[in-house]
């Protein structure tokens, strides 16, 4: 890996986690426990996008270890870890069908596919098959949340583009 790439993905890695640190402190959006906006999202999709799949990969992974060091919560990490990789997996595919003007669509699978996979850890880490209750209404801010970071991390890779071909 060359510096200019590794320092690369490291700024991509160090803005998704300050977005992550910050958005921790944001008051909860609805009652429902585990709802969240995903903005580090929007950098990992960008990643992906302008960087690729291992770049990608690197920055979400990143991402999910510092954050839960630094939020102390070494137990969200097994959740982030579960709706990161079932994000990821659908990004790489949706990135064979959709274009850099469908990003949002992309991020929308991605928002339900991570509300799917945090689930299924919170089912199976605390036994607890109640929590699927839950999961309707995560879906549906999934959807919204999806869209929002979507839109946004198409504009980044519409304006980084240039840039980074530099």
């Amino acid at each position: 890996m060359s510096a200019k790439r590794l320092a690369r993905d490291g700024v991509f890695a160090a803005v998704a986690t300050v977005i992550f640190m910050v958005e921790l402190r944001l008051p909860e959006l609805t009652p429902i426990p585990g709802v969240k906006l995903g903005l580090a999202n929007i950098v990992t999709l960008a990643a992906l996008y302008l960087m690729g799949p291992a770049d990608a990969a690197g920055v979400l992974g990143t991402r999910i270890v510092l954050g839960g060091v630094f939020a102390g919560n070494l137990m969200a990490v097994a959740y982030s870890a579960a709706g990161g990789a079932a994000a990821y997996l659908t990004a790489l595919l949706m990135r064979k069908l959709v274009t850099e003007k469908q990003i949002w669509v992309s991020s929308v699978f991605m928002a339900l596919a991570h509300c799917l996979g945090q689930m299924a850890a919170a089912v199976l880490l605390t036994a607890t098959p109640g929590l699927a209750v839950y999961l309707p209404p995560m879906l549906a801010a999934g959807v919204v949340t999806g869209t929002l970071t979507g839109f946004a991390a198409q504009f980044a890779v519409g304006r980084l583009k240039p840039i980074l071909r530099k």
